[in-house]
């Protein structure tokens, strides 16, 4: 027991103070995260949507998150990470008071759009802020500190809506707005003179990297545009979490907004409990490749699991499962993005990064709602699992191609 203690307190050793505070920002922000896990929900049961007009919606967040990580990428090279996170967290406060307003499918669906393109632009720039603030030797585990915030805010966040659907869905737009102006003030207040940890030495490795030839813009790195293109078919699968998941629960087994809230926040619990200490053991242990591949399998049979029995019991099982492959598969994502950048690239490949994870904002729920509609949740289940199988294949042989 002594040692599992000492092996989980090890996990959060040598981190820096810029990094904590980061990942305080990403609790803030994702507590109030409560519209877009709900947002299928309340089209369908208050707005009296279609299986299919949300499902269009949900992608008109998508394409406006592909744009946003574009300009994030751009922005963040051009005008550098804190301005580009700032302004991202303050504008979407308007946004988030704007929403309950629209009340048609070309409404809502442009107003999804631009809180998209907006909330966006923060993930390349955030990515890029972490590699700033972290010491060398901890990038990997900064960023899982970052997704653990993330998640500890999702299990909150979606706890905390699922009630205030109850009451009124209008509260989960005004909750959302709130976080997002209390983290932008906290962000502002810590990092507007904070300085990174490792400037000279990002000097000296942006002059070694011009030597050598090393800033190759991601458009032209075959090998890694291969392998974010798996990136962005695992994140497709894996988005049924916010998409179909939750209406499966809905129709299927009849839960409420409170009970899907609740499945929801378990996954956050979860996630934030285990991931850390799981990162830090799979990097002493294994290559980010079998880790990867490993996490892919692990998300393929959380899908399977939803076809093979029936049961509150089965819907925890699965989601636990979904965690773990979370857990190993995107903090590793994210890190082999940052090691192949160079200083000077970085904005743009982690806005490749960014952008993997924005197009699954598209054809998740547009693909995985008319899969539903037309064939069923079960079909939908093997498909999905059937997918990643062969995306963790595709890791295999992309990864290897990097590597050589």
């Amino acid at each position: 027991m002594k040692e599992f203690i000492r092996l989980y307190l090890d996990a959060y050793r040598g981190l820096s103070t810029p990094a904590w505070m980061l990942a305080l920002v990403m609790l803030i922000n994702r507590s109030g995260a409560m519209v877009i896990p709900f947002l299928g929900v309340y089209m369908i049961n208050h707005l009296s949507f279609s299986l299919e007009d949300t499902g269009t919606v949900l992608s008109c967040f998508g394409i406006g998150a592909v744009a946003g990580s574009f300009l994030g990428g751009w922005l963040t090279d051009k005008a550098g990470h804190f301005k580009v996170q700032l302004f991202s967290l303050i504008f979407t406060v308007p946004m988030f008071f704007l929403l309950p307003a629209l009340n048609t499918v070309l409404k809502l669906a442009l107003g999804v759009f631009v809180l998209s393109i907006i909330s966006e632009t923060f993930r390349p720039a955030n990515s890029v802020s972490i590699a700033y603030y972290s010491k060398p030797d901890n990038v990997i585990r900064s960023f899982s500190l970052n997704r653990m915030a993330m998640n500890l805010g999702f299990s909150i966040g979606p706890a905390l809506g699922g009630f205030l659907a109850a009451v009124s869905y209008t509260f989960l737009f005004y909750g959302n707005a709130v976080a997002a102006f209390l983290s932008a003030v906290l962000f502002f207040i810590y990092f507007r003179k904070r300085r990174g940890t490792e400037k000279k030495e990002q000097h000296k490795e942006a002059v070694a990297e011009a030597e050598d030839g090393k800033n190759l813009s991601p458009y032209r790195d075959l090998p890694f545009m291969l392998f974010s293109l798996f990136c962005c078919i695992f994140t497709i699968c894996f988005f049924q979490l916010l998409s179909t998941l939750p209406l499966y629960y809905r129709e299927v087994y009849k839960m409420t907004e409170a009970d899907i809230g609740v499945i929801l926040a378990f996954s956050g619990v979860v996630v934030f409990s285990l991931e850390m200490l799981l990162v830090h053991i799979a990097e002493k242990r294994m290559s980010s490749m079998a880790i990867i591949v490993n996490g892919t399998l692990m998300c393929a049979l959380s899908f399977i699991i939803l076809n093979l029995a029936s049961g509150t019991w089965v819907l925890y099982s699965a989601m636990f499962v979904l965690c773990l492959a979370e857990i190993l598969a995107m903090p590793f994502m994210a890190t082999v993005t940052l090691k192949r950048s160079s200083v000077k690239t970085r904005g743009a490949y982690m806005g490749i990064n960014a952008l993997s994870v924005s197009a699954a904002h598209v054809f998740s729920p547009f693909i995985g709602t008319r899969i539903a509609a037309a064939f069923g949740f079960e079909t939908l289940w093997w498909g999905t699992g059937a997918v990643l199988l062969l995306t963790a294949m595709g890791f295999y042989w992309a990864m290897k191609k990097m590597k050589a």
